[in-house]
């Protein structure tokens, strides 16, 4: 005999009094005086379990039915419920756990043991941008959700910004890989569907007519003593803007004639030494009296505490009638770099003073050695050659060894 089901009424579920009401097929409501609860009753490997569907009246009768249907179902595929659910409870729960913005807060923290600290805080700021992915578990993410944020982020003309996301986004769905949280990286999907990114190289002044008169703008500069070393030291020591202002006075050995750039500070994440010819030794004498009790050489013009903001040169380059397509203080880099090679200085010299990483590692130990020496000469014969170009005097090309 078929056995009976829908047996419930919503008449006598309302006059239903504390106790079990079946409605067959193993449903019943559990009446309380605390409340009406759906419950159903199954057998599984000889073992008679329950499964819970919620409260009456925000389950309703007909909703109840259609669980207990769907778990009858399984039993039939031979299947427990109650497994099944637990099973379903555990994938929500590591969902939430493994969201985009859980595993890609692990990663920074991770990275931040190798990368500098102003590409550290580069990248907190790009992921930011992919903030409404955040919420989202990582194993769910596909491409064109990551596409969606890419897409806000070229709307408002940022094409490299865009790409740089990007990255960032896929070096986090790496980790999560690797760490067993998701199973592909969705960002290689999106080859070729971002706006192509023309690369142009930094605006940086490298005639000698006008390097000259770069220098003596420089000179006539009248805003802030601090700013004012500040640009007088760049093109002298060609260092990195971020390396630059965030110079500490516990880093400099002036009877030495060394800067000596922790590796936490570099984009290598190598220490690096900068040999400083007797002009920069003269500025960074001449700031001491005024920035020497503190930590940083140039300091914010709010709190001693923190060093000049990164807009603070390239801002003064402009007072000084330099555009960006003209100058920058990453420009004093290229500007260098150009003149020396045309020069006859090494290359390879020229290189280790950029602080560009050298490929092979043991050459790049031989040379930390082999150069210093050579670093030193050239980096005072190069301010030098700067002096000369802005007295207007006989600027006679030196070479190396010269």
């Amino acid at each position: 005999m078929a056995e009976v089901i829908n047996k419930l009424t919503l008449f006598a579920i309302k006059a239903a009094k504390p106790g079990k009401h079946f409605d067959g097929g193993g449903l019943y409501l559990q009446v309380t005086p605390s409340g009406s609860y759906w419950r159903m009753k199954f057998r599984y490997g000889g073992k008679e379990k329950l499964l819970s569907f919620g409260v009456y009246p925000e389950v309703s009768l007909g909703e109840a039915r259609k669980r207990r249907d769907e778990e009858r179902a399984l039993l039939r595929a031979g299947r427990d419920p109650a497994a099944e659910k637990q099973a379903a409870k555990l994938r929500a729960k590591i969902s939430t756990a493994n969201t985009f913005g859980a595993i890609a807060e692990e990663w920074l923290g991770k990275q931040r043991v190798k990368l500098a600290e102003v590409t550290a805080v580069k990248a907190v700021w790009l992921l930011g941008m992919a903030a409404s992915l955040n919420k989202r578990p990582i194993a769910e993410i596909e491409a064109p959700d990551v596409l969606a944020v890419l897409r806000t982020i070229e709307a408002t003309g940022h094409h490299e910004t865009a790409r740089r996301v990007k990255q960032r986004i896929g070096q986090v769905f790496r980790y999560a890989i690797a760490t067993g949280r998701a199973t592909r990286d969705p960002t290689p999907d999106l080859r070729g569907a971002l706006t192509p990114v023309v690369s142009t190289p930094r605006a940086a002044i490298t005639d000698p007519n006008a390097v000259a008169s770069l220098l003596r703008a420089i000179d006539d500069y009248t805003g802030q003593p601090t700013t004012h070393a500040a640009l007088r030291l760049a093109p002298l020591i060609f260092a990195r803007p971020g390396n630059l202002r965030a110079m500490e006075w516990t880093e400099l050995d002036l009877d030495a004639a060394e800067w000596r750039i922790p590796a936490g500070k570099m984009k290598m994440r190598e220490a690096h030494v900068v040999p400083l010819s007797s002009q920069v030794v003269a500025i960074l004498r001449e700031l001491q009296p005024l920035t020497g009790s503190g930590r940083y050489v140039f300091p914010s013009l709010r709190t001693r505490q923190r060093p000049m903001s990164e807009n603070t040169v390239n801002a003064s380059l402009r007072r000084l009638g330099y555009d960006k397509d003209t100058m920058t203080g990453h420009g004093f880099r290229a500007m260098a770099s150009t003149r020396l090679n045309e020069m006859g200085w090494s290359p390879d010299v020229i290189e280790r003073q950029l602080a560009h990483a050298e490929r092979n590692t043991v050459r790049a130990v031989y040379n930390r050695a082999q150069y210093m020496a050579e670093r030193r000469k050239m980096m005072q014969a190069w301010a030098d050659y700067l002096d000369n170009l802005r007295t207007g005097g006989n600027v006679i090309p030196f070479k190396r060894g010269a």
